[in-house]
């Protein structure tokens, strides 16, 4: 009988080893500066989808049967990453902020919202998609760092499209300066990353479809002096090292722009993409946003590569992969209009595209954003206009991929398939 026992004791213990293995095989990991899944090396092209929780939602804004089709329709272009805000904070009713928000208070939480990021991360649990969750916001379309700050003083924080862009930006200068703030905003990553999923009843730190957890969208200190930057590093490390604590089993990165969103200093982002518990660096390019189109028209894409060669290089010592997670560019002559041209937009992402696949130096992307099957009523959204890829303060449809621009997702779609073939062939050499 103890012989009987004890081969039993080993079979169990060999099953939990192979189900461990399992498991960990589900969770993207980094070695030598790549990506990989299991033994198989990773790389991606995907999508921003900052709206995905509430359209995932039963409340307001909510719209599953649309929700479904946009991942029918990402999958079918080769789109298997996305890009998912995890926010939404502060008053409703404010101009050019998202609707409805899922913090309205410290710690008070939209359920419904919670509980459609729950059924969209089951959709890409189904469907083998994975998801790069992000907590906070620099920009004040979400609250984020604004709305943290007036929780913490009471001070209000000004509206940019009311009050103007520097007296925003003086005003969320001071967020990573103020303990307050950055307690409210820790205690919001603690309640998300310790949820247990009401559709799965799986806790998140377990679920095979989250790739990374984002410490914010586009973090930034806003002020270029030495106290300000190393306060922002302050705030990464330790948001970074309470993620890990309490979910080992997962990425975490940045959000960071890069050298743009570091006050133009490389020696920042390389801190900040450097520490202990921070994974692979991320860089965004705004070609419109940044003046290039308009100042350098012929040297766009030399830019872009400048841009991303000097981050490359920067975390080559470190073995940490390189993330592409927003580019985007707007539609010809500035046009809003869904199933207006898109002749520029197609040419910068064809070259994006080749550049990531012949260069090597970007190991996953995540173009802004998808737009998918909305329907655009007005230029400035309103409620409860259907979401799409740009946020309310932007002009709806200015960066948007939609279902009925074709030469868009066919370069989007032929470019998926390269990549898959280049990692088939190097999973292949490896065996």
């Amino acid at each position: 009988m103890n012989r009987l026992k004890h081969s039993l004791w080993i079979l169990l213990a060999f099953v939990a080893i192979l189900m461990g293995d399992s498991a960990s095989a589900q969770f993207v990991t980094v070695k030598n500066g790549k990506f990989f899944l299991g033994d198989k090396e990773y790389r991606y092209v995907g999508t921003n989808f900052w709206y995905g929780a509430i359209l995932a939602s039963e409340g307001r804004g909510g719209d599953r049967k649309r929700l479904k089709k946009e991942l029918d329709l990402m999958q079918d272009n080769g789109v298997e990453n996305v890009r998912v805000l995890v926010g939404g904070d502060g008053k409703e009713g404010l101009a050019s902020h998202i609707e409805p928000v899922l913090q309205t208070a410290p710690g008070e939480y939209n359920d419904t919202i919670l509980q459609g990021l729950d059924y969209l991360m089951a959709e890409f649990e189904k469907r083998n998609m994975k998801a790069i969750l992000y907590f906070n916001n620099a920009w004040e379309w979400s609250g984020g760092y604004g709305t943290y700050l007036e929780w913490a003083t009471g001070k209000r924080c000004p509206i940019p499209s009311v009050d103007g862009w520097p007296q925003y930006m003086e005003y969320v200068g001071d967020f990573v300066m103020n303990d307050k703030a950055i307690e409210l905003s820790t205690n919001h990553v603690k309640n998300i990353v310790t949820r247990r999923n009401t559709v799965t009843r799986q806790l998140y730190k377990d679920s095979p479809a989250l790739m990374a957890w984002e410490i914010a969208n586009e973090p930034r200190c806003f002020v270029d002096d030495s106290v300000h930057k190393a306060r922002l590093v302050a705030f990464i490390d330790r948001q970074s090292k309470l993620i890990k604590q309490l979910d080992p089993n997962h990425l975490v990165t940045t959000g960071s722009e890069g050298k743009h969103g570091c006050e133009q200093d490389i020696n920042l982002f390389t801190t900040i993409h450097s520490l202990p518990c921070i994974d692979y660096a991320c860089i965004h390019i705004w070609p419109y946003n940044w003046s290039w189109i308009k100042e350098k028209p012929d040297s766009v894409n030399e830019l872009t590569m400048r841009y991303i060669d000097e981050a490359y290089e920067r975390m080559q010592p470190f073995g940490r992969p390189v993330v592409l997670e927003e580019f985007g560019y707007p539609r010809d002559n500035m046009s809003f209009k869904p199933g207006s041209p898109t002749t520029g937009r197609d040419a910068y992402y064809k070259y994006v595209f080749s550049v990531i696949y012949d260069s090597g130096k970007i190991a996953g992307c995540n173009f802004w954003g998808w737009g998918g099957k909305a329907k655009v009523k007005h230029v400035i959204w309103q409620r409860w206009d259907d979401y799409v890829g740009d946020p309310a303060q932007e002009e709806q449809g200015l960066n948007s991929v939609f279902d009925d621009d074709k030469s868009t997702l066919k370069i989007i779609k032929n470019f998926a398939n390269k990549l898959n073939q280049l990692s088939q062939v190097d999973n292949l050499q490896k065996l």
